[in-house]
């Protein structure tokens, strides 16, 4: 991958935006992906606790392929108001699925998820306001081409293990397909091989992206202590949510498979990973810009590799802001 060539963002993908959005007294933030027109989605929900918006709706069997716009939010459930008001703000534009003409609204697809960062220490006594709808409306605001990662949007509360957890974004080509994830990272389990700095995902590592670490030559492998297990015995939850972009022309079918093989790379970045507790949902998206090349079999399985690498870089470099 060049620099020359990509930002190692979501927005590599021509045709979407990203716009963020936080609470400094509140610890926690919105993220919104914003696509210019609406995009080809698929979803798959992989951890045990999610929190999600019109995520069946996207399933093979559901009745909608496309969407107008992603969020993810922190606040659990609360965050999912942050939707409610980028929907809000489609519609007075007219952005959506137009059932009939004029006065009678439009609908716009905004699928969600959420994470749990309620419990990271910030200003919860929100009573019957909670944040989020604001935030939604700084997000779209804020939507642009170039964004900042680590402790920002979504990701600002967020925590992955004992360690700070953030939202990261990279991106990689396959032939002349791109591929780009972004990821908040709230997980419960550890982004760090046991008693080092180093992250699980350092192979996948492109350049020094997230500080280049490799393990210790003599490294062995202990039991992880650095995992929310311990604090979570009671009622708990973590996650890790995202969207996967690509620009390569898929069925709705095969764009599922790829948000399928994505996951992966929650597993290769985060040890445990799926738990009960989390909440692991990633969306993916297609501009449908590229042709890809035959057998069309092998060349979504090299997309599919490629999206889970990307999701472990950008998981790991998620954590790796935030704690720079």
């Amino acid at each position: 991958m060049s620099k020359l060539e990509l930002k190692n963002l979501l927005t590599d993908i021509a045709g979407i935006t990203v716009g963020n959005s936080h609470d400094v007294e509140v610890q926690t933030g919105v993220t919104l992906v914003l696509p210019d027109a609406p995009a080809l989605c698929a979803v798959d929900v992989r951890g045990g606790g999610p929190g999600t918006r019109e995520t069946d709706a996207l399933d093979a069997d559901g009745s909608v392929t496309h969407v107008h716009a992603i969020v993810l939010a922190g606040g659990s459930v609360y965050g999912l108001e942050a939707a409610s008001s980028i929907a809000n703000i489609l519609g007075a534009r007219r952005i959506g699925y137009e059932v009939a003409p004029a006065p009678v609204p439009v609908s716009p697809i905004v699928p969600a998820a959420i994470l749990f960062d309620n419990a990271n220490g910030g200003n919860k006594n929100w009573g019957e306001a909670p944040p989020f709808a604001g935030l939604g409306k700084q997000a779209f605001a804020n939507a642009a081409v170039d964004f900042k990662l680590g402790k920002v949007g979504a990701g600002y509360g967020a925590t992955a293990g004992l360690y700070p957890g953030g939202l990261g974004s990279v991106s990689e080509r396959v032939g002349d397909i791109t591929v780009s994830a972004l990821i908040a990272a709230n997980p419960v389990g550890s982004p760090y091989m046991p008693n080092t700095d180093c992250f699980w995902a350092w192979d996948c590592e492109i350049g020094d992206e997230y500080g280049g670490r490799k393990p210790p030559k003599d490294y062995a492998h202990t039991s992880a202590r650095d995992t929310k297990l311990e604090f979570l015995r009671g009622v708990g939850a973590s996650t890790v949510i995202g969207v996967i972009a690509t620009d390569a022309k898929l069925s709705h079918a095969e764009l599922r498979r790829l948000a399928v093989m994505a996951q992966d790379g929650i597993a290769l970045a985060v040890r445990p990973s799926h738990t009960p507790m989390d909440g692991d949902t990633l969306f993916a998206l297609s501009t449908e810009t590229k042709d890809i090349s035959k057998p069309r079999v092998v060349s979504l399985s090299e997309l599919g590799a490629a999206a889970a690498r990307c999701v472990a870089r950008a998981l790991a470099k998620g954590v790796y802001d935030a704690s720079s």
